[in-house]
């Protein structure tokens, strides 16, 4: 077995995890129905059945406490949006810097893992702040935790990163040194299938 070829076998669920995993999603697809007014679940499952690697992408944003959700529909990709609406942060993602370079940067204490090489790993992508407010108007998230957001290139290269939460109904953007990591802060992520 080539390096490639063991590659795609770890990012592929067996059938038994697929089952398992469709049947969580269709819980709370059911159960969350104001997230996804007019969307039908057998329209979802088709695609998923149709995206297999989508599959593993949303079983990584489940192990590590996500719970992703359908949100929202792309027309001009024909593509369900999923994202994380854990309340909060998920808890598998939390203690990690922003990215790369902010990793390497730190000299002491490094924490495991960024939140930009995580997301790539489970194939998602951090919300940026839109994203995020929009995913505010769903729920109430982040009441007692923080996430990473995308963060604009002129902000990073100084050094910086954003993160946002809510509180006093309302939703903060703030910002830290892309270095730093809290137990408190972790990111959440969105995939279109």
């Amino acid at each position: 077995m080539t390096s490639v070829d063991k590659l795609k076998a770890k990012k592929e669920l067996s059938q038994e995890q697929t089952e398992e995993l469709l049947t969580v999603l269709k819980a709370r697809f059911d159960k969350n129905m104001d997230r996804h007014e007019g969307l039908e679940w057998e329209k979802v499952q088709a695609k998923l059945n149709a995206n297999t690697e989508k599959l593993w992408s949303l079983n990584e944003m489940e192990r590590t406490g996500g719970e992703p959700d359908v949100v929202g529909y792309d027309q001009e990709e024909d593509a369900y949006i999923f994202c994380d609406c854990s309340t909060e942060s998920p808890k598998g993602r939390r203690s990690v810097c922003y990215d790369r370079e902010a990793l390497e940067a730190r000299k002491k204490h490094k924490p495991e893992n960024s939140a930009m090489d995580m997301a790539t790993s489970m194939g998602i992508e951090l919300l940026t702040e839109d994203e995020y407010r929009a995913l505010q108007k769903l729920g109430k998230f982040d009441m007692k935790t923080s996430s990473w957001v995308q963060t604009p290139a002129d902000i990073r290269k100084l050094g910086g990163a954003l993160f946002c939460d809510y509180r006093f109904g309302h939703v903060f953007v703030y910002h830290n040194g892309a270095d730093s990591y809290y137990g408190a802060r972790g990111f959440r992520g969105r995939l279109k299938v």
